[in-house]
């Protein structure tokens, strides 16, 4: 379930495909990876297709519109996404070498694009002030069911701060995920759980997480560790909460007696 982009080059990248590899996950997810002055031009006639930028400078012009996105860190800047239905075509100029994100599922609702800003984008905080803080990370949504009811997909990003964990308390939830890591330093690492299994995930690793198995996550101290997720509706039953792990459950509790440790 744990998979490496070993050959990770200029030009997109598959992490999964509807009709061949992880299919189950019911997407097609790759990075376009561009030279400097790059342009690629993509229209998809009965897919929705989000494009997040990862890093880098570009253009993207649609439906009549040209804006301008930069992104230097996915760690420090929140991100920049561009949301299209199917049959409407994107131009991406790249005026540095510059990586996005696409993601795209079947849909044939009609829906307005929308670009999604840093401002829109904004950093929440998750795992306050409960387990000593072991479980404090950030969370960008950029957009899910509550925001894009007309979407097939779910699409946002998890900053996991040094030896700590995320996706915590364990979770499931029937429709499949995809996680993309990347750390702060190429060295990092640290380890995802998908139900009994545990997986050593590192820079450029990607997660294929089927339907209804838990899958908390751990970064090794010292290493940030950033992670794009993205869910598939399944069709009468969309994403729209976690569903906590019964043997878990009672780490919700902010009056939980949670053991401390031996005092040395």
């Amino acid at each position: 379930m744990l998979y490496r982009l070993d050959n990770y080059d200029y030009g997109y990248n598959v992490l999964t495909e509807m009709d061949g590899k992880h299919k189950e996950m019911m997407m097609d997810i790759g990075i376009y990876k561009f030279r400097k002055d790059e342009k690629i031009k993509l229209k998809e006639p009965s897919k929705e297709m989000a494009l997040l930028l990862l890093e880098g400078t570009v253009i993207m012009k649609w439906n009549g519109i040209k804006h301008k996105m930069e992104r230097h860190s996915l760690f420090d800047d929140e991100p920049w996404c561009l949301h299209l239905p199917r049959n409407l075509e994107v131009e991406v100029e790249a005026l540095e070498e510059s990586e996005v994100l696409i993601q795209k599922t079947d849909n044939d609702r009609a829906f307005e694009p929308k670009l999604y800003t840093p401002e829109d984008c904004k950093t929440e905080i998750f795992g306050e002030e409960v387990l000593g803080e072991s479980s404090r990370r950030l969370v960008r949504t950029i957009f899910d069911y509550k925001i894009a009811p007309y979407s097939n997909m779910v699409i946002g990003e998890v900053i996991n701060l040094p030896g700590r964990w995320s996706s915590y308390p364990p979770h499931h939830h029937p429709q499949p995920e995809v996680y993309l890591y990347r750390f702060t330093k190429p060295q990092g690492f640290g380890a995802a759980f998908v139900g009994d299994e545990v997986y050593k995930v590192v820079d450029n690793s990607f997660l294929a997480i089927p339907g209804g198995y838990v899958h908390p996550q751990v970064t090794a101290p010292g290493y940030g560790m950033y992670y794009c997720w993205m869910i598939r509706h399944l069709d009468g039953n969309p994403w729209t909460d976690r569903v906590m792990d019964e043997d878990h459950s009672w780490l919700l509790d902010p009056k939980a007696e949670v053991w401390s440790g031996i005092q040395v």
